[in-house]
């Protein structure tokens, strides 16, 4: 060997090398995919129980009379650094080879940024007061929630007609005429829907006008005719004008469908005279669940009273139990509580989440057999995603990482 040189690398050496340059380039692809799975998450679990803990403690402080107020996530950044470092050392293996073992290892860093905002101002508390609309009812009852634990959760009354006038019956337990008038109404819905009989949909119908033939030019014709069906006879007086519309939403034991254009157009009417937070209901006689027939509409709270109602019911209000009305199918599920909330000095151990408010510790009481007061809360969560407003983003990244 002459001075000075280098020996050629073996082939194991160069296998060794090649080998663990493949396992340290192989070990970060590998840890940013896993390490993003858990932080994701991980944060998606934080998030979610953040706000189921704002909600119960809402409710807390509904019961103990003190402001209600919310804070949310509105920007979560982790950024995560990899490091890698590697290297080789001969092998114990004395002077009869010379194999290489490599060394590696490695560093995984986490610098989370969290952006938290409370919800405040004029246009979070208005919607927070705001009456909630009919259109939720139909977003909520075609993820299958149960009808009755909707109404009894978001509607604060019926109206319905009698002997010439208007009576309400408000969903409150100190109502002890309306009360248990209005549990045992949508009591009796719930046993339409389980018969695959109860239609919560949008009236369709038909808007018809007839104008002087005459009037029309051929531009306004054309005009005309992007919005509306127009029947034009050159020489007649008078061009039909019409156009489909898509009115209110109606809670029927029948199809809408196969009334009359000229009804269809009447309860709408009726229900363009009650307020957006009203939805009509039409309960009749000749279809499934007409032992009880009625005709009315509920009038939905706004979350802000939702909230109140269940806090109240713990302690100052409590609801009641009420027996289905004679002419009602047998039910399996009439809870006394639209939403049962536990108060202790203690912790619950067997909760999902409890709160601690001055004292004293709120959690929703675990059910046995049909989830009726999870379901409840998993409502309540859903309705407030539909009130709440947007949260403002900074424009920063959600999750970025480095290498």
């Amino acid at each position: 060997m002459p001075p000075n040189a280098f020996p050629a690398p073996t082939s194991s050496k160069l296998l060794a090398g090649a080998a663990l340059w493949a396992f340290a380039v192989g070990l970060t692809g590998c840890m940013s995919p896993a390490t993003l799975d858990r932080a994701v998450i991980a944060y998606d679990r934080a998030t979610t129980d953040i706000l189921s803990k704002q909600l119960l403690l809402n409710i807390a402080r509904a019961h103990q009379h003190q402001p209600m107020h919310f804070t949310g996530v509105s920007n979560i950044a982790a950024t995560f650094n990899f490091q890698f470092n590697a290297g080789a050392t001969p092998a114990l293996t004395g002077s009869s080879g010379s194999l290489l073992t490599p060394i590696f290892g490695g560093t995984v860093s986490e610098n989370p940024t969290v952006s938290i905002v409370p919800m405040e101002g004029e246009e979070f508390t208005r919607r927070l007061l705001t009456p909630i609309q009919e259109t939720k009812l139909t977003m909520l009852l075609r993820q299958g929630a149960d009808v009755d634990l909707v109404l009894r959760l978001i509607a604060g009354e019926l109206r319905m007609r009698k002997d010439g006038r208007e009576v309400v019956y408000f969903n409150r337990p100190s109502d002890a005429t309306g009360y248990p008038l209005f549990r045992q109404a949508v009591l009796h819905l719930s046993t339409v829907q389980d018969r695959h009989a109860l239609y919560v949909e949008p009236l369709i119908f038909e808007r018809r006008w007839s104008v002087p033939a005459a009037s029309l030019s051929p531009e306004q014709l054309a005009a005309l005719q992007k919005e509306f069906n127009v029947d034009y006879v050159p020489g007649r007086p008078l061009a039909g004008l019409s156009k489909r519309v898509t009115g209110h939403i109606l809670v029927t034991n029948y199809d809408t469908a196969m009334l009359s254009n000229e009804e269809r157009i009447r309860l709408h009417e009726e229900a363009d005279q009650g307020p957006p937070n009203a939805i009509t209901v039409d309960i009749r006689p000749e279809y499934p669940g007409g032992e009880l027939p009625f005709h009315g509409s509920f009038r939905f709270r706004s979350f802000h009273n939702v909230l109140d109602f269940i806090g109240q019911d713990i302690a100052e209000a409590p609801e009641y139990d009420v027996p289905r009305h004679p002419q009602t199918p047998p039910v399996s599920e009439n809870p006394v509580h639209t939403m049962e909330v536990l108060v202790a000095d203690s912790e619950p151990s067997d909760a999902d989440v409890s709160v601690n408010l001055n004292g004293r510790y709120y959690a929703v009481k675990p059910d046995s057999g049909y989830q009726w007061n999870r379901e409840a809360f998993r409502l309540l969560s859903q309705v407030f995603q539909m009130t709440m407003t947007e949260l403002p983003q900074f424009g920063v990244p959600s999750i970025t990482i480095a290498k």
